[in-house]
């Protein structure tokens, strides 16, 4: 089994690939052991135009689009970098969209699970103002990765996030193997029953093999 996490973002052309939107940039971390181990970047072409205020929030033009290479080549080069691990995102339910719509379209298989750091946030940082990423990124004071709203750029600062949310696992509530599934028992636990949760596991957990229950 790894203890590999692969942290992903993309940058899109509107909300939802349900909705016709498409990505236009994919950026991967992938973290081991308490550091990243590697990443991947790439704009894509999906010949779709980029509508303005998607330039304005995320400086992706439609000429840098179309200078890129085809969507389907970048996302079969990103399937096999990430392989069978699991995966991170901020906002999991958007980016795990866009990652399952765009394989589809290669014929490649998305059936990695998808934990969430706004979720994994809400219950380990309530006091934090808010759950966007720039907040808890100034909140814990995380190093810069560049500008907003690039792929990579996000998916750097949410590793970071979430490397931050593995070592206070370990270090605050003595969870010895704060893994990928840990951290989706984590999310899925309620509020109310979140302090027991912790209080059961960080006392046990030297190794673990399967899935913790709240």
């Amino acid at each position: 089994m790894t203890s590999r996490i692969a942290v992903i973002d993309f940058e899109t052309t509107g909300s939802s690939p349900g909705q016709g939107a498409r990505a236009t940039e994919v950026g991967i971390v992938l973290i081991e052991a308490g550091q990243v181990v590697g990443s991947f970047q790439s704009l894509m072409n999906a010949g779709v135009w980029v509508p303005p205020f998607i330039t304005q929030l995320t400086g992706i033009t439609n000429a840098m689009v179309a200078a890129a290479p085809p969507a389907d080549e970048v996302m079969r080069a990103a399937h096999a970098f990430v392989g069978a691990v699991p995966m991170v995102a901020h906002n999991a339910p958007f980016d795990r969209g866009f990652w399952q719509a765009e394989l589809a379209r290669t014929g490649c298989r998305a059936a990695q699970p998808f934990a969430c750091t706004v979720r994994l946030s809400r219950r380990l940082y309530p006091e934090a103002p808010n759950h966007q990423l720039g907040t808890l990124a100034r909140f814990h004071q995380l190093p810069s990765a560049g500008r907003a709203h690039r792929a990579l750029a996000d998916a750097q600062v949410t590793a970071a996030l979430l490397l931050r949310m593995q070592q206070d696992l370990s270090e605050r509530w003595g969870i010895a193997a704060p893994g990928h599934a840990f951290l989706m028992a984590l999310q899925a636990c309620a509020k109310a029953r979140l302090p027991k949760f912790l209080e059961q596991h960080g006392s046990k957990l030297s190794f673990f093999a399967g899935r913790p229950r709240c």
